[in-house]
């Protein structure tokens, strides 16, 4: 979700993270009660997860800094509100607040984690829920990318619009509590729990 580069969608397909991320993500959410629950996610790509949610029963509005992904949304998902924006614009006073936020695959494509984790805040109800995801790093799986001489392929500074940021549950803790966010669960998704490509936070405000 970087504010310098366009991240490219050529179609509304699950991208490959949806593998692993949807049934989880969709299960944390359960179905709405009510059609007027609403729903904000926070770097939607070409909309295909942000649909799932949708089919749940939610009102969902997403954003994306990607036109390509939000043309493409809005073509393939005519039903949800899609728009192009981003962590970097004041969302709330945009669009008002949520009882529960998603923002998958987003935060390690910031550049601006800080801001990131406040728009997320000010988006999130009083006794609501963000719901964030990001690909995991850990002791154990660290060493294995090393051992695996698959380093460069993992980091890939190549990579228009890549990953700039590497979360542990440790980092990703202290950037949601110090943005007011507690009772901070994680869930790891993908492979054994040692070596997980995902993990996902559960943050309360």
């Amino acid at each position: 979700m970087s504010n310098h580069s366009e991240y490219y969608y050529s179609s509304a397909h699950d991208t490959h993270d949806a593998s692993y991320l949807v049934e989880p993500v969709l299960e944390l959410l359960g179905h709405s009660s009510s059609s007027t629950d609403k729903l904000f996610e926070l770097g939607c790509g070409n909309g295909s997860i942000t649909n799932r949610i949708a089919m749940l029963g939610y009102d969902v509005t997403a954003v994306d800094t990607s036109k390509s992904g939000i043309a493409i949304a809005k073509k393939a998902y005519a039903k949800i509100n899609f728009q192009v924006g981003s962590a970097y614009d004041d969302l709330a006073s945009i669009y008002g607040t949520f009882d529960r936020v998603v923002s998958l695959e987003v935060i390690e494509h910031v550049f601006s984690p800080k801001t990131y984790a406040k728009t997320l805040y000010d988006l999130v109800n009083t006794g609501g829920t963000a719901i964030i995801s990001t690909p995991y790093h850990g002791y154990l799986k660290n060493i294995a990318v090393a051992l695996s001489g698959k380093f460069d392929a993992h980091v890939d500074p190549l990579w228009e619009g890549g990953h700039i940021k590497f979360w542990s549950k440790n980092t990703l803790t202290r950037l949601l509590s110090d943005a007011g966010f507690n009772e901070i669960e994680y869930k790891l998704v993908g492979r054994i729990p040692a070596l997980a490509k995902s993990m996902i936070a559960i943050a309360k405000k």
